[in-house]
C-alpha cells in the first residue's frame, strides 16, 4: 500500500449531510482539513468535514439491497459516508483498521455495522495510528466522554413490558460497539431503582441509564439525593433514559427521539449537561422532580388511565378528552412566585437563549456557562443539598408569593421540559437550566368547543397562544387542592370514565409528580438550578423548535 500525500481536487463545504446523495466528485473535504488513509489498491478512508468517507471501487461489484432479488442490474455505490456522530469506535488492531458505526435503518432506528480494512504497507503503521486517533477525536469531541461507565437499570414491568427485549435487541449491541463499560441490573419492585441509586458508588459510574419510561429516572434522581453527599452524587452521575415505557419524555427532550437504538447512540455521544430539579415538599417528605407536576385533568389522564397502558401513548390523550368533555373541575388555592406572566416576553427570552446557543455553536465557542467537564465534576461539587430559598410546605408562606383562589380550576400543569411525550408539546419555552418553571393554568368552566380546540393544538405546541391559557414563568409555588367537584357533565363522565380507565365516582383528585402518584394534599415546589445532571445532544436547549407566534 502506498501513502497519498494529497487529496483529490474536488472539494465541498459539506458533502456528507446525506450519505445516499454523496457522489464520487463531492466526497472529499478541502485539502487543508482532509486526512486520507489508503487501505488498498482501490480503497481509501477520508476524514471529511463532518463524516468519514469510504471510497472503495470494489463496492461497485456488490449488488445493492432491495432490487427485486437481484433481477434488476442495480449495483452498490463506490462511496459510503458515515457521519462522525454515528462513529461509535475506531481502533488499529495490528494492521487492521476496525470502525464500528451506527447505520440508520430509517427514521425510527439504527443498527451496528463495521468497516474493516487491512493496511498492507507495514511502513505506514505509525501514520495509520495517527489517522485512527484523528477519527476518534472527531467522533468524540472534547466535551464527550469515551467508553462511558454505565449502570443500566431495566424495568421489566414498565410500559407494555418490552424493556428487556428492546435492551437486548436494540441497545446492548450499540453500547458494546462503543466499548462502554456496562453493569446491568433489573428492578424488581417500585422504589428499587431509588434504593440502587442511593447505594451507588458514584466514583465508579458515569451514567445511570434507565431502560424504562420516566418513572425510573425519577427514582434515580431521588435515590442520588438520599446519598450521604447528595449534591456531589447528583453532579457526578448523569441520568439517562433508554425509552422503553409508555412515557419517554426525558429521551424525546434530550435526544429528540423515543427510539431505543437512536437514544442509545445519543447516550454514547451525550454531553454532560446540568438540569434544574424541582424540590417538592409535602408534609415531612421531599421529592425531586425533573419533568412535571400536575393537579387536575393532566394528573387524572396520566394516573387515572393505568388500566389502558395497552393503548400506549394514546391513553393520555384519550383521558384528557374524556375529562375535558366532562368539564371536570378541581378547586384549589394557589400561591406563586412569578418571574414573568407576559407571553410575548417569555417567547422572546426563549428565542434569545436559542439564538445565543446557535451562535456559539456556529463559532465553535465553548459552552462553560451551561456545561461542565467530566474531569472536575466530582472534585468541585459541594457535598450537601442547597437550602431552599422559600422554605417548605411546613413553613409560613413567604411574602414573595402571590395567592389566588381557583374555585373552577380545570388544569394545573407545571413543567421543566418541553415535551411530555413525543407528540405532547406543553411547555414550549422550557429550558434545561434557566432556574424557572413553566406553569399552565386553564379554567375548567371554558366551553367544550374551546377545550377541544386546545387539545388539538398540543401536538403543534401552540397551546399557550390561547387567551384562556395562563402561561407563566415561576420560581416557586404552593398549591392546596380541595375535595374534587365536577360540573354538570358528571353523570356522563362517570359513565364513560369507568370504561376508559378513569375514576368515575372518585371524589378525591390525583396529584402527579413526574408521572408518579403522591398524596392528594398541599405541597410546595421550588426550582433548584442545575442540581441534576443528564446527557443531551445540545446542552442548553432541548430538541425542539418553537412555533411562530400568532
Amino acid at each position: 500500500m502506498s501513502h497519498t500525500d494529497h487529496a483529490p481536487d474536488s472539494v465541498t463545504t459539506n458533502p456528507f449531510e446525506h450519505a445516499d446523495d454523496v457522489s464520487d466528485t463531492t466526497a472529499v473535504a478541502s485539502p487543508e482539513t482532509a486526512l486520507v488513509l489508503n487501505v488498498g489498491r482501490n480503497a481509501t478512508l477520508t476524514l471529511g468535514t463532518d463524516a468519514l468517507i469510504v471510497l472503495d471501487e470494489g463496492l461497485k461489484h456488490q449488488r445493492a439491497p432491495g432490487n427485486l432479488c437481484g433481477l434488476l442490474p442495480q449495483f452498490a455505490k463506490t462511496t459510503r459516508a458515515v457521519t462522525f456522530y454515528n462513529v461509535l469506535w475506531a481502533e488499529l488492531d495490528s494492521f487492521e483498521v476496525i470502525i464500528n458505526y451506527a447505520q440508520p435503518t430509517g427514521k425510527e432506528g439504527c443498527r451496528v455495522e463495521c468497516i474493516c480494512y487491512t493496511v498492507m504497507d507495514k511502513t505506514l503503521h505509525g501514520y495509520t495510528k495517527i489517522w485512527v486517533d484523528a477519527l476518534m477525536d472527531r467522533a468524540y469531541p472534547s466535551n464527550t466522554k469515551r467508553r462511558k461507565r454505565m449502570k443500566v437499570l431495566i424495568n421489566p414491568f414498565g410500559g407494555q413490558g418490552h424493556a428487556q427485549r428492546l435492551w437486548a435487541r436494540e441497545v446492548e449491541p450499540i453500547f458494546a460497539a462503543a466499548r462502554c463499560e456496562v453493569d446491568v441490573e433489573r428492578t424488581a419492585y417500585k422504589g428499587h431503582a431509588m434504593e440502587i441509586a442511593e447505594k451507588l458508588d458514584v466514583e465508579a459510574v458515569d451514567v445511570v441509564a434507565c431502560a424504562s419510561g420516566d418513572g425510573l429516572p425519577y427514582e434515580v434522581f431521588n435515590g442520588l439525593a438520599k446519598q450521604a453527599e447528595p449534591r456531589r452524587a447528583l453532579r457526578s452521575v448523569a441520568v439517562a433514559q433508554i425509552p422503553c415505557g409508555s412515557g419517554n419524555a426525558m429521551a424525546v427532550n434530550l435526544y429528540g427521539t423515543d427510539s431505543p437504538s437512536l437514544a442509545a447512540v445519543a447516550i454514547v455521544k451525550g454531553v454532560r449537561t446540568p438540569l434544574d430539579l424541582t424540590a417538592i415538599t409535602q408534609g415531612t417528605n421531599t421529592y425531586y422532580s425533573f419533568l412535571s407536576q400536575a393537579v387536575g385533568i393532566v394528573a387524572e389522564s396520566d394516573l387515572g388511565t393505568e388500566s389502558l397502558r395497552w393503548m400506549g401513548g394514546f391513553r393520555f390523550k384519550w383521558g384528557v378528552l374524556v375529562r375535558l368533555l366532562g368539564k371536570t373541575i378541581y378547586p384549589a388555592e394557589l400561591s406563586v412566585v412569578v418571574d414573568s406572566d407576559d407571553k410575548r416576553a417569555i417567547r422572546e427570552t426563549y428565542r434569545h437563549a436559542v439564538d445565543a446557543h446557535q451562535a456559539a455553536t456556529a463559532k465553535h465557542l465553548p459552552a462553560e456557562t451551561y456545561l461542565f467537564s467530566d474531569e472536575n465534576a466530582t472534585a468541585t461539587a459541594p457535598s450537601t443539598l442547597p437550602p431552599l430559598t422559600y422554605g417548605t410546605i411546613l413553613d409560613p408562606l413567604p411574602p414573595a408569593f402571590q395567592t389566588q383562589d381557583l374555585p373552577t380550576l380545570g388544569n394545573f400543569f407545571v413543567g421543566k421540559m418541553v415535551l411530555m411525550s413525543a407528540d405532547a408539546r406543553f411547555f414550549v419555552t422550557a429550558l434545561p437550566t434557566d432556574g424557572r418553571l413553566d406553569m399552565i393554568n386553564i379554567d375548567g368552566s371554558i366551553q367544550r368547543t374551546t377545550a377541544l380546540r386546545m387539545l388539538s393544538t398540543i401536538e403543534q405546541g401552540t397551546l399557550m397562544n390561547f387567551p384562556e391559557v395562563s402561561y407563566r414563568k415561576v420560581r416557586a409555588y404552593r398549591i392546596t387542592p380541595r375535595m374534587r367537584a365536577t360540573a354538570p357533565g358528571r353523570r356522563w363522565r362517570a359513565r364513560v370514565g369507568r370504561w376508559l380507565g378513569g375514576a368515575g365516582g372518585q371524589r378525591e383528585g390525583l396529584i402527579s409528580i413526574d408521572g408518579e402518584r403522591v398524596p392528594f394534599e398541599a405541597y410546595q415546589a421550588e426550582v433548584v438550578q442545575g442540581l441534576g445532571t443528564v446527557l443531551s445532544k445540545r446542552g442548553p436547549v432541548y430538541e425542539f423548535e418553537l412555533p411562530k407566534s400568532p
